[in-house]
Formats: C-alpha cells, structure tokens, sequence
C-alpha cells in the first residue's frame, strides 16, 4: 500500500515553527517510505485564513523545500461533500439534529450503543461511581447526565454519551435497581435531545466500561474511556462543517495512510476513529508529536523568542539549518549525528524514533548549526547571500573596496547573514566609530593599560607594511615595555579600534584597517575616556 501522509495546516498568518516540524516530518516519513506527500488547506476560517496567509505559507514551504505530490487540496471547496457526508450519517443514524424542529440546527455525531464489534473498542471491566446523595440520573437516547461529589466536597455535574453504558443499572440509596439500561428500556428512551428520561433519589452506577483505543507510532497504546465521551458536533447551525467531519472526510477523499500531527489532537483522535468508521473507512495510522516548549516546559512562542520561520528567514538563518536542526527536534536518527543533509535524513527517518517527551528549542543550538552551513559555502555563494543583509544592516560596505577582502576575514565567524550589521566599523571614518560606553571604561581606565595603546598608536606609522604579523609582534614588544601578561593588550585594542568586544582577530583587523585609521580611532578611544 502506498505511504500517503498530509500536511494540513490552518494559515492565518505567519507559519510557528511547530507547525513547520509537522510538516518536516510528514515529509521526510513520505520520502523515506518513497510514497505520497499531499497538501492540504484547511482554509474554513474565512476571516482569517486570508490569499496573504496561504501565500506566506507557500513561500515558507518552497524555502525550506518541502515539495507535495499531488494538487493542492483547499477544504473550503468540499464543504458540498462534507454536509453530503452529514446527512448520510443521519440516515444510518450515527448522527442526529440537537433540535430536531428546527431547520437550521447543529449536527451531533452520535457514538454508537452497539460498537463491541469496531476494532477499536475494548471491554475495560465492571465499574461502579458513587452519586451526590439522593440526586437525580437524568437519561436519553444522547447520553447521561448526573451528579458525584468532587474531592473537595462540591456537586460536579456529569454527562457522557449513552454509549459509555453498556448493561447500566442505576441503584438506589439501599441498593435496589431503580434503572436498568437493556434492548427494550434503551429503545423507550426519549429520542428527542431535548427531552429526558429521569430517575430521583440515586445512589450510584454500575455498568460494563468500555474504551476506545489505538496504538500511537509515537505514544504507544492510548485509550480513553468511553463513558469520559460525548456526541459532538459535526455541523454547526450556520451549516459549516465542524473540523471532526472536515478533518476526516477530507483524509478520506486524499486516502491518507498516516497521520503526523501534534499531540494536541490527542483527544481528537479518539471521536474521529468513530467517523472514519461510519464513514466506512480503514482509519489511518497516527503518530502525535510532543510540542515544542521553552526552558520552562511551557508550548513555545512569540514571548520566548523568533517563533516563526519568517522571522529566522529574515535574520539570516539558512533554510537547510533551520530544516535541519527542527528534523532533530524530537526526533532522533539513532546515533550521535547533528548536521544531516536531507539525504541523509530521509535515508534515516522513521516516525517511530520520534520522541515522547516535549522538544526544547535552543536558539544558541540552531545559531550555531548554521554557521556550519554557512562556512561551507564557496566564497562566491557567500557573497551573493550577504547581498541583500548589507544592503539592510550596512550599507558603508557596498561598494567598498575593503568588503571582500573583510567578507573573507569574517567568512567563518558568521553565524547568520545578518551578523553583517557589526561589520560597520570596517568601513567607517575614524569620527563615526560608534562605542560601547560600558566597554571603554571596563578596558581603558587603568593608567598602565591606556599608556601602552597610546604607545602602540604611536608607533603604527613605523611599521613596514602593517601586516597582521608586524601587528601581533608590536603588541607583544609593548607589553614587555610595560611588564603586561602577553595577549592582555587584545582587548583593549580591540575597543579603541572597532569600538566592539566582539569580532575577528585584532592583528588582522587592524591590518585591514590600516596603520592610520588604526592608529586615529585608538586616540580617540583614548580622548572619549578622558571626556
């Protein structure tokens, strides 16, 4: 049987980063098992999903290149078959209308009383609940309604669909049957939502629980128990399909085979294996992935940092870093590997190495993995990809003689395109230096320190030819003069030259800098810290 996964995002604006790793490995569980990777649209929020939104997330997916197989599917356009598909359900009687009177009223699926022969239906054993004294059991053909006591000592309301309650008997206080649920008694229920059956003065239930349950490629076996469900709704009185009905009449029609989402749709899971039955289809295999959570364990977001692929984009994240660092964000290839090609992802992937726990991001781990990428590209490469961020974040560089000859110094200190915007002091006069205040203070304050930068300024003229090598021995030769450790003149050379802390090597800035830009900025420095 062919491998049929989809991604079946709802765009409404920018794309998170979770919902982009869902989609990372539907893709690569489809290439790995060379079958079919279909796209669908679920654009049912008309005021929301927006041509903008639908297009960013076209872009996002064309970026990381994440191609699909087979036609767009956009679930607006099948809402003729997804009311079809309703009123079929209410014919076999798996669904009902809440308000049987009225025209337009919400469609509620109902789970089935007789479901012992679905697959995906276990007998859980005899169970027994204890009600709020002398309450009131109030039943229809929908479900039950009654009352317990909280560990707290409140009445809590409780309702479940009829299903859950198989051979139910309700007992009263000196444990006499008030109610017994059988063939007969079921079918003299009021068939109407709207009205119910009640039983006074109850002391408890009893009755056979069943579960509804499956086996997670991820999770593992998941069961859910059947008196904790009710009917939903599958159509809403405006007439629009519901996402249970949506969801998996449209997997029905693209004839999926597994299904890769987050584990939110856990509880999903469990009310559309019901629909897919009565539908008469063979329920797909599902794989729910942990979420993605910051430091603190909680669902990442906007407020932990860049959420969204745009803004990586943006900053200058590779599109093959992003792709690969979110395909190891749950998900193990078995071994120690980090930086994987696609190739060797897809040659890797299965979803059962998925992880079960929650995903932390870790920016400073993807920075880093894409500055691996970044230093593998050719020279020419990097210049073309730098382009567009100079033009943004340094605009003195383009042009400028100085920029291959600095592109090529800071080639493999880059750790995203737009670390460009600190490149600024390598093309600026020596008066538009810009300085860190706290930096200058932390460096140039010791008497000992400030006499020896000065005399290094002193003598760059005398040097040859300013090589880097020239530079690095002049520093050393002050710093004997003046009884400093050796390398402890860096740092503060490095401020009263590029006005940063952070950067390439000194002797070979200072190099391209020339002896007297160099020796003008330090003087400078120099004066600032006097002011």
């Amino acid at each position: 049987m062919d491998f049929r996964a989809r991604f079946a995002p709802s765009p409404t604006g920018q794309v998170h980063i979770g919902n982009i790793r869902t989609a990372i490995f539907n893709w690569l569980a489809t290439r790995h098992n060379k079958g079919t990777f279909l796209l669908r649209i679920e654009d049912t929020d008309l005021e929301r999903s927006t041509q903008d939104a639908i297009d960013k997330l076209l872009e996002c997916m064309k970026w990381l290149g994440l191609d699909y197989d087979e036609e767009i599917m956009y679930q607006t356009k099948q809402s003729g078959l997804h009311k079809q598909a309703a009123e079929k359900l209410i014919e076999t009687g798996y669904a009902y209308k809440l308000n049987p009177a009225e025209e337009h009223s919400p469609i509620l699926f109902k789970l089935p009383y007789d479901c012992d022969g679905m697959k995906f239906i276990r007998q859980a054993g005899p169970v027994r609940i204890d009600l709020a004294p002398g309450s009131a059991v109030q039943l229809n053909q929908a479900g039950v309604v009654y009352n317990t006591v909280s560990p707290k000592g409140k009445t809590v309301e409780n309702a479940a669909s009829l299903a859950g309650f198989k051979n139910l008997e309700i007992l009263g206080a000196d444990g006499s049957v008030l109610f017994r649920l059988d063939e007969e008694s079921r079918k003299a229920l009021p068939s109407n939502p709207q009205e119910k059956m009640t039983v006074e003065n109850c002391s408890a239930l009893t009755f056979l629980r069943r579960e509804v349950f499956y086996h997670d490629l991820v999770k593992g076996d998941l069961a859910k128990p059947l008196d904790s469900m009710k009917d939903f709704i599958i159509v809403r009185s405006d007439g629009s399909p519901v996402f249970h009905l949506a969801n998996v009449y449209d997997d029905m029609q693209q004839r999926v085979t597994h299904i890769v989402r987050g584990d939110d749709h856990v509880e999903n899971t469990y009310r559309h294996l019901f629909l897919f039955e009565a539908l008469g289809f063979t329920p797909p295999q599902y794989a729910h992935l942990p979420m993605i959570v910051n430091k603190a364990g909680k669902p990442y977001s906007k407020r932990d940092g860049d959420a969204f692929v745009g803004d990586f984009r943006e900053k200058g994240f590779m599109a093959q870093a992003l792709f690969n660092y979110l395909s190891l964000l749950g998900w193990s290839p078995g071994d120690d590997r980090e930086k994987m090609s696609k190739e060797e992802l897809v040659e890797a992937f299965t979803i059962e190495r998925a992880l079960r726990s929650p995903a932390q991001f870790d920016i400073a781990k993807l920075t880093n993995m894409n500055a691996l990428y970044i230093a593998e590209l050719s020279r020419d490469e990097f210049m073309e990809r730098i382009a567009p961020y100079l033009e943004k974040y340094c605009p003195e560089a383009v042009g400028s003689p100085l920029l291959e000859k600095v592109a090529e110094l800071m080639h493999s200190r880059t750790k995203t395109f737009a670390d460009v915007a600190h490149w600024t002091y390598f093309f600026r006069s020596p008066e538009n230096v810009e300085y860190d205040a706290k930096a200058l203070k932390k460096f140039l304050s010791d008497d000992m320190i400030r006499k020896s930068v000065e005399e290094f300024a002193s003598g760059l003229d005398a040097l040859p030819s300013c090589t880097a090598a020239e530079i690095e021995s002049k520093i050393r030769a002050v710093e004997e003069k003046y009884g400093i450790p050796q390398g402890k003149l860096n740092q503060p050379l490095r401020i009263a030259v590029t006005g940063s802390t952070i950067g390439a090597g000194i002797y070979e800035t200072i190099e391209l800098i020339g002896s007297a830009g160099s020796a003008s900025r330090i003087r400078r420095a120099l004066a600032m810290k006097n002011e």
